[in-house]
Protein backbone atom coordinates (compact mmCIF):
# COMPACT_ATOMS: atom_id res chain seq x y z
CA UNK A 1 0.00 0.00 0.00
CA UNK A 2 1.48 3.49 -0.85
CA UNK A 3 1.98 5.26 2.67
CA UNK A 4 1.19 8.33 0.96
CA UNK A 5 -2.21 7.05 -0.29
CA UNK A 6 -2.73 6.06 3.42
CA UNK A 7 -1.60 9.36 5.07
CA UNK A 8 -3.96 11.07 2.48
CA UNK A 9 -6.72 8.89 3.91
CA UNK A 10 -6.03 9.85 7.39
CA UNK A 11 -6.14 13.73 7.02
CA UNK A 12 -9.75 13.00 4.90
CA UNK A 13 -10.96 10.83 7.84
CA UNK A 14 -9.69 13.53 10.70
CA UNK A 15 -10.68 16.12 8.11
CA UNK A 16 -14.44 14.48 8.13
CA UNK A 17 -14.17 14.03 12.06
CA UNK A 18 -13.62 17.31 12.58
CA UNK A 19 -16.81 18.47 10.73
CA UNK A 20 -18.91 15.84 12.18
CA UNK A 21 -17.60 16.91 15.63
CA UNK A 22 -17.93 20.66 14.28
CA UNK A 23 -21.42 19.91 13.34
CA UNK A 24 -22.26 17.83 16.68
CA UNK A 25 -21.22 20.88 19.07
CA UNK A 26 -23.39 23.69 16.77
CA UNK A 27 -26.40 21.70 17.02
CA UNK A 28 -25.56 21.44 21.00
CA UNK A 29 -25.34 25.40 20.91
CA UNK A 30 -28.65 26.13 18.57
CA UNK A 31 -30.49 23.51 21.26
CA UNK A 32 -29.36 25.24 24.37
CA UNK A 33 -30.40 28.49 22.85
CA UNK A 34 -33.77 27.23 21.82
CA UNK A 35 -34.55 25.97 25.23
CA UNK A 36 -33.33 29.37 26.91
CA UNK A 37 -35.22 31.39 24.27
CA UNK A 38 -38.59 30.95 25.63
CA UNK A 39 -37.62 33.26 28.76
CA UNK A 40 -35.70 35.59 27.10
CA UNK A 41 -38.73 36.63 24.66
CA UNK A 42 -41.06 36.54 27.53
CA UNK A 43 -38.69 38.97 29.63
CA UNK A 44 -37.78 41.51 26.33
CA UNK A 45 -42.07 41.38 26.19
CA UNK A 46 -42.79 42.09 29.38
CA UNK A 47 -39.61 43.25 31.29
CA UNK A 48 -37.18 45.17 28.21
CA UNK A 49 -39.62 46.53 26.23
CA UNK A 50 -41.51 48.59 29.12
CA UNK A 51 -38.21 49.69 30.45
CA UNK A 52 -37.28 50.99 27.15
CA UNK A 53 -40.66 52.91 26.49
CA UNK A 54 -40.85 54.17 30.21
CA UNK A 55 -37.23 55.83 29.35
CA UNK A 56 -38.18 56.85 26.14
CA UNK A 57 -42.05 58.71 27.72
CA UNK A 58 -39.98 60.11 30.44
CA UNK A 59 -39.30 62.95 28.14
CA UNK A 60 -42.66 63.23 26.60
CA UNK A 61 -45.39 64.72 27.02
CA UNK A 62 -48.66 62.00 26.87
CA UNK A 63 -51.84 61.53 28.52
CA UNK A 64 -52.53 58.03 26.86
CA UNK A 65 -54.63 59.07 23.96
CA UNK A 66 -53.14 62.12 21.87
CA UNK A 67 -50.17 62.05 20.23
CA UNK A 68 -46.95 62.47 21.95
CA UNK A 69 -44.86 65.71 22.04
CA UNK A 70 -41.01 65.72 22.98
CA UNK A 71 -40.76 68.34 26.25
CA UNK A 72 -36.54 67.11 26.59
CA UNK A 73 -36.29 67.59 30.54
CA UNK A 74 -39.27 69.21 31.57
CA UNK A 75 -41.03 66.01 33.53
CA UNK A 76 -38.06 65.71 35.58
CA UNK A 77 -38.18 69.56 36.40
CA UNK A 78 -41.88 68.90 37.15
CA UNK A 79 -40.88 65.67 39.29
CA UNK A 80 -38.20 67.47 41.14
CA UNK A 81 -39.95 70.50 42.10
CA UNK A 82 -42.62 69.22 43.57
CA UNK A 83 -43.26 69.03 46.86
CA UNK A 84 -45.68 65.92 47.14
CA UNK A 85 -42.51 64.15 45.88
CA UNK A 86 -40.23 64.85 48.33
CA UNK A 87 -42.81 63.93 50.47
CA UNK A 88 -43.27 60.41 49.32
CA UNK A 89 -39.39 59.61 49.09
CA UNK A 90 -39.63 60.85 52.99
CA UNK A 91 -42.28 58.25 54.19
CA UNK A 92 -40.82 55.52 51.54
CA UNK A 93 -37.29 55.87 53.65
CA UNK A 94 -39.34 56.37 56.75
CA UNK A 95 -41.55 53.72 56.72
CA UNK A 96 -39.22 51.40 54.32
CA UNK A 97 -36.85 52.02 57.59
CA UNK A 98 -39.15 51.44 60.07
CA UNK A 99 -40.30 48.13 58.39
CA UNK A 100 -37.59 46.29 57.03
CA UNK A 101 -34.84 47.26 60.02
CA UNK A 102 -36.33 45.65 62.40
CA UNK A 103 -37.53 42.51 60.73
CA UNK A 104 -33.70 41.88 59.37
CA UNK A 105 -32.65 41.78 63.15
CA UNK A 106 -35.68 39.50 64.26
CA UNK A 107 -35.32 37.15 60.80
CA UNK A 108 -31.98 36.28 62.40
CA UNK A 109 -33.38 35.43 66.17
CA UNK A 110 -35.92 33.78 65.02
CA UNK A 111 -33.94 31.64 62.36
CA UNK A 112 -31.40 30.60 65.21
CA UNK A 113 -34.24 30.11 67.56
CA UNK A 114 -35.94 27.53 64.82
CA UNK A 115 -32.98 26.11 64.57
CA UNK A 116 -32.32 24.59 68.07
CA UNK A 117 -32.35 21.36 68.49
CA UNK A 118 -34.07 20.87 71.46
CA UNK A 119 -37.24 23.33 69.91
CA UNK A 120 -40.45 20.76 69.80
CA UNK A 121 -42.50 21.53 67.05
CA UNK A 122 -39.97 23.52 64.82
CA UNK A 123 -41.62 22.05 61.50
CA UNK A 124 -45.00 23.66 63.09
CA UNK A 125 -43.58 26.98 64.18
CA UNK A 126 -40.87 27.41 60.59
CA UNK A 127 -44.29 26.72 58.71
CA UNK A 128 -46.57 29.31 60.71
CA UNK A 129 -44.17 32.25 60.28
CA UNK A 130 -43.60 31.81 56.54
CA UNK A 131 -47.67 31.79 56.29
CA UNK A 132 -47.65 35.43 56.02
CA UNK A 133 -45.64 36.15 52.89
CA UNK A 134 -48.32 33.70 51.06
CA UNK A 135 -51.61 35.32 52.80
CA UNK A 136 -53.86 37.24 50.38
CA UNK A 137 -53.49 41.16 50.66
CA UNK A 138 -57.61 40.81 51.34
CA UNK A 139 -56.75 38.72 54.31
CA UNK A 140 -54.11 41.25 55.42
CA UNK A 141 -56.16 44.54 54.92
CA UNK A 142 -59.04 43.11 57.02
CA UNK A 143 -56.31 41.55 59.62
CA UNK A 144 -55.39 45.14 60.17
CA UNK A 145 -58.03 47.34 59.51
CA UNK A 146 -59.44 45.46 62.83
CA UNK A 147 -56.17 45.55 64.75
CA UNK A 148 -55.34 49.30 64.02
CA UNK A 149 -59.38 50.70 63.89
CA UNK A 150 -59.82 54.40 65.19
CA UNK A 151 -61.79 53.17 67.62
CA UNK A 152 -60.74 52.78 71.45
CA UNK A 153 -61.85 49.33 71.58
CA UNK A 154 -59.36 48.24 69.07
CA UNK A 155 -56.22 45.80 69.74
CA UNK A 156 -54.08 48.75 69.18
CA UNK A 157 -55.45 51.14 71.17
CA UNK A 158 -56.65 48.71 74.21
CA UNK A 159 -52.44 48.11 73.95
CA UNK A 160 -51.43 51.24 74.39
CA UNK A 161 -54.54 52.36 77.60
CA UNK A 162 -52.43 48.93 79.05
CA UNK A 163 -49.69 51.53 79.58
CA UNK A 164 -51.59 54.51 80.21
CA UNK A 165 -51.66 56.32 76.98
CA UNK A 166 -54.03 57.91 74.72
CA UNK A 167 -55.85 55.92 71.97
CA UNK A 168 -54.02 57.09 68.10
CA UNK A 169 -55.98 57.84 65.13
CA UNK A 170 -54.37 55.51 62.99
CA UNK A 171 -55.89 56.10 60.02
CA UNK A 172 -55.45 59.90 60.28
CA UNK A 173 -52.27 61.24 62.03
CA UNK A 174 -48.86 61.65 60.41
CA UNK A 175 -47.29 58.62 62.39
CA UNK A 176 -49.74 56.39 63.23
CA UNK A 177 -50.19 55.98 59.64
CA UNK A 178 -46.72 55.18 59.06
CA UNK A 179 -46.50 52.79 62.08
CA UNK A 180 -49.39 51.00 61.03
CA UNK A 181 -48.29 50.19 58.07
CA UNK A 182 -44.34 49.90 58.82
CA UNK A 183 -46.32 46.64 61.14
CA UNK A 184 -48.16 45.27 58.40
CA UNK A 185 -44.44 45.36 56.15
CA UNK A 186 -42.83 43.79 58.98
CA UNK A 187 -45.65 40.68 59.88
CA UNK A 188 -45.72 40.19 56.12
CA UNK A 189 -42.10 39.94 55.32
CA UNK A 190 -40.27 38.68 58.75
CA UNK A 191 -41.16 35.16 57.84
CA UNK A 192 -39.36 35.02 54.55
CA UNK A 193 -35.89 36.45 55.68
CA UNK A 194 -36.71 34.09 58.66
CA UNK A 195 -36.31 31.07 56.35
CA UNK A 196 -33.15 32.15 54.17
CA UNK A 197 -31.56 33.06 57.39
CA UNK A 198 -32.47 29.50 58.40
CA UNK A 199 -31.27 28.10 55.37
CA UNK A 200 -27.88 29.44 56.17
CA UNK A 201 -27.98 28.61 59.67
CA UNK A 202 -28.06 24.61 58.55
CA UNK A 203 -25.39 25.53 56.08
CA UNK A 204 -23.11 26.08 59.07
CA UNK A 205 -21.56 23.02 60.76
CA UNK A 206 -22.50 21.93 64.14
CA UNK A 207 -18.64 21.43 65.13
CA UNK A 208 -18.40 25.03 65.40
CA UNK A 209 -21.69 24.90 67.98
CA UNK A 210 -20.10 22.26 69.74
CA UNK A 211 -16.45 23.33 70.19
CA UNK A 212 -18.14 26.66 71.13
CA UNK A 213 -20.23 24.74 73.82
CA UNK A 214 -17.03 23.28 75.29
CA UNK A 215 -15.67 26.36 75.31
CA UNK A 216 -18.19 27.62 77.29
CA UNK A 217 -20.30 30.12 75.39
CA UNK A 218 -23.70 30.25 75.76
CA UNK A 219 -26.44 31.08 73.03
CA UNK A 220 -25.97 34.36 72.73
CA UNK A 221 -22.71 34.26 72.24
CA UNK A 222 -23.03 31.58 69.53
CA UNK A 223 -25.00 33.59 67.84
CA UNK A 224 -23.01 36.80 68.12
CA UNK A 225 -19.55 35.29 66.94
CA UNK A 226 -20.69 32.30 64.90
CA UNK A 227 -24.03 32.33 63.61
CA UNK A 228 -23.50 36.09 62.40
CA UNK A 229 -20.33 36.63 60.93
CA UNK A 230 -20.84 33.05 58.69
CA UNK A 231 -24.66 34.44 57.86
CA UNK A 232 -22.69 37.38 56.36
CA UNK A 233 -23.56 36.68 52.54
CA UNK A 234 -27.22 35.86 53.07
CA UNK A 235 -27.44 39.17 55.31
CA UNK A 236 -26.28 41.30 52.03
CA UNK A 237 -28.32 39.22 50.01
CA UNK A 238 -31.55 39.87 52.29
CA UNK A 239 -30.58 43.67 52.99
CA UNK A 240 -30.60 44.08 48.78
CA UNK A 241 -33.51 42.93 48.32
CA UNK A 242 -35.43 44.57 51.31
CA UNK A 243 -33.83 47.70 50.47
CA UNK A 244 -35.32 47.19 46.91
CA UNK A 245 -38.49 46.35 48.34
CA UNK A 246 -38.61 48.81 50.58
CA UNK A 247 -38.40 51.23 47.98
CA UNK A 248 -41.08 50.20 46.01
CA UNK A 249 -43.93 50.03 48.79
CA UNK A 250 -47.33 50.40 47.23
CA UNK A 251 -49.53 47.36 48.26
CA UNK A 252 -49.70 47.59 51.91
CA UNK A 253 -50.02 51.54 52.03
CA UNK A 254 -53.13 51.53 49.15
CA UNK A 255 -54.11 48.67 50.96
CA UNK A 256 -54.74 50.01 54.48
CA UNK A 257 -56.32 53.54 53.59
CA UNK A 258 -58.25 51.96 50.91
CA UNK A 259 -59.93 54.63 49.02
CA UNK A 260 -58.51 57.72 50.34
CA UNK A 261 -54.79 56.40 49.77
CA UNK A 262 -54.15 58.84 46.93
CA UNK A 263 -55.71 61.90 48.50
CA UNK A 264 -53.68 61.85 50.90
CA UNK A 265 -49.59 62.39 52.06
CA UNK A 266 -49.33 61.14 55.20
CA UNK A 267 -48.31 57.44 53.69
CA UNK A 268 -47.79 58.65 49.66
CA UNK A 269 -44.29 56.82 48.56
CA UNK A 270 -42.89 57.32 45.54
CA UNK A 271 -44.46 54.55 44.05
CA UNK A 272 -48.03 55.43 45.06
CA UNK A 273 -47.08 59.25 43.50
CA UNK A 274 -46.00 57.62 40.13
CA UNK A 275 -49.09 55.56 39.90
CA UNK A 276 -51.11 58.20 41.05
CA UNK A 277 -49.71 60.92 37.76
CA UNK A 278 -49.88 57.84 35.08
CA UNK A 279 -53.84 56.53 35.76
CA UNK A 280 -55.16 59.19 37.64
CA UNK A 281 -54.18 62.50 36.57
CA UNK A 282 -53.31 60.92 32.97
CA UNK A 283 -50.02 62.20 33.01
CA UNK A 284 -47.27 59.22 31.93
CA UNK A 285 -44.68 61.63 31.38
CA UNK A 286 -43.87 62.93 35.16
CA UNK A 287 -45.00 59.32 35.63
CA UNK A 288 -42.39 57.90 33.39
CA UNK A 289 -39.65 60.50 34.92
CA UNK A 290 -40.62 59.68 38.56
CA UNK A 291 -39.51 55.89 37.42
CA UNK A 292 -36.49 56.80 36.03
CA UNK A 293 -35.57 58.97 39.17
CA UNK A 294 -36.65 55.70 41.72
CA UNK A 295 -34.39 54.19 39.71
CA UNK A 296 -31.58 56.17 40.66
CA UNK A 297 -32.63 55.97 44.03
CA UNK A 298 -32.72 52.06 44.22
CA UNK A 299 -29.87 52.11 42.71
CA UNK A 300 -28.05 54.45 45.09
CA UNK A 301 -29.22 53.05 48.15
CA UNK A 302 -29.09 49.18 47.43
CA UNK A 303 -25.17 50.18 46.48
CA UNK A 304 -24.85 51.99 50.46
CA UNK A 305 -26.71 49.43 52.18
CA UNK A 306 -25.07 46.40 50.17
CA UNK A 307 -21.29 47.88 50.87
CA UNK A 308 -22.40 48.48 54.33
CA UNK A 309 -23.38 45.07 55.30
CA UNK A 310 -20.48 43.69 53.27
CA UNK A 311 -18.03 45.33 56.00
CA UNK A 312 -17.09 47.58 52.72
CA UNK A 313 -13.98 50.34 53.68
CA UNK A 314 -13.01 48.18 56.78
CA UNK A 315 -9.26 48.11 57.96
CA UNK A 316 -6.91 45.48 56.06
CA UNK A 317 -5.84 43.61 59.36
CA UNK A 318 -1.99 43.77 59.16
CA UNK A 319 0.58 46.33 60.16
CA UNK A 320 1.31 48.95 57.26
CA UNK A 321 5.01 49.13 56.40
CA UNK A 322 4.58 53.16 55.96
Amino acid sequence: MDPVYETDKKVKRKKVKGKKYRSEEKKNMISGYLYIAPFFIIFAIIGLYPALFSLYLAFQKWNGLSSMMFVGLDNFKVVLTDPLFWKSVYNTIIIGLMGTAPQLVIGIILAFLLNLSFLRFRNFFRVTIFMPYITSMVAVALIFSVLFSNHESSLANYTLSLFGLDPVNWGASEWGTKFAISVMVFWRWVGYNTIIYLAGIQSISNDLYEAATIDGANKFQQLLYITIPLLKPFITLTVFFSTVGALQLFSEPTVFLGTTAFTRDEAMTVVMYLYRDAFRLQSFGTASATAVILLFIIVIFATINTLLTSGYGRKKKGVSNG
